[in-house]
């Protein structure tokens, strides 16, 4: 698949910063002026920008140089403040209309809405092996509760589930040590890349994990509002992009 070759470097990693929040997040003033962090953070080294569809067609202009993964599922708001749940919201057809490279979805194993989700990312596996577009599945142990913690079991469980779904990448948590972290790759016959979460008030615990994620055969990162909510997000993104294809120590890099 044409596609999935161009999402990874020749050394077969990607740096992807996440910038899909506004769909259920409170995104401002943060991401006031969009236009100006897509710029900084592909000016950084960003491999691929995972972000919405209003947001790859307003700003197509700056995104014709880097790669682009389309977020297809959704539809809560900042204002719901009932379960999350993740419906369709684009098909394969609006993903290739925006010049997609991939698409995003989630998958809940452990969550109310288990059967919805792997379902729905078996659909679009399904779809995306048809019509050549690769999926990434976005897999958290009990979607956004916290009833299912991020364990080293459970992130197996998730990992290996989005596999067997179909999925092409799986994006998922980080937890433990490095020695730990590879039971979740070796359960993944996909590559697995790291997300950020929620944004920290100090990097260097970020970057660490990023090492220690990277140390255990992670493929790469999605990081989001740790880029675009600090005041620097063209240095944090070449600081990810030092980590994960140059082999940087996270002591290294000054946060």
């Amino acid at each position: 698949m044409r596609r999935l070759s161009r999402l990874f470097r020749e050394d077969g990693k990607m740096v992807v910063v996440a910038m899909d929040h506004g769909l259920g997040l409170n995104v401002n003033p943060a991401l006031d002026d969009v236009g100006a962090k897509l710029r900084a953070i592909i000016k950084g080294g960003a491999d691929a920008i995972l972000t919405t569809y209003g947001i790859a067609r307003k700003y197509e202009d700056i995104l014709k140089d880097v790669n682009l993964i389309l977020r297809v599922d959704g539809g809560n708001s900042c204002l719901n403040n009932d379960d999350f749940c993740q419906d369709q919201m684009f098909d394969i057809e609006d993903a290739l209309r925006v010049g997609a490279d991939g698409i995003i979805c989630m998958g809940f194993p452990g969550s109310p809405y288990e059967q919805q989700s792997i379902k729905q990312l078996a659909d679009y596996c399904r779809k995306g092996d048809a019509m050549g577009i690769p999926v990434m599945a976005e897999m958290l142990p009990g979607g956004f509760s916290p009833a299912i913690p991020n364990t080293i079991e459970n992130l197996v469980v998730a990992a290996h589930t989005g596999c067997e779904c179909g999925a092409h990448i799986i994006k998922t948590a980080f937890a433990g040590d490095a020695e730990s972290y590879k039971k979740v790759i070796a359960a993944s016959f996909q590559p697995v890349i790291v997300l950020g979460g929620e944004a920290v008030s100090d990097l260097s615990s970020l970057y660490f994990c990023i090492e220690q994620a990277m140390t255990a055969g992670a493929r790469g990162v999605a990081i989001g509002r740790n880029v675009w909510k600090s005041s620097d997000p063209e240095g944090v993104t070449r600081n990810l992009v030092r980590l994960v294809h140059e082999g940087a120590k996270a002591a290294d890099i000054k946060a």
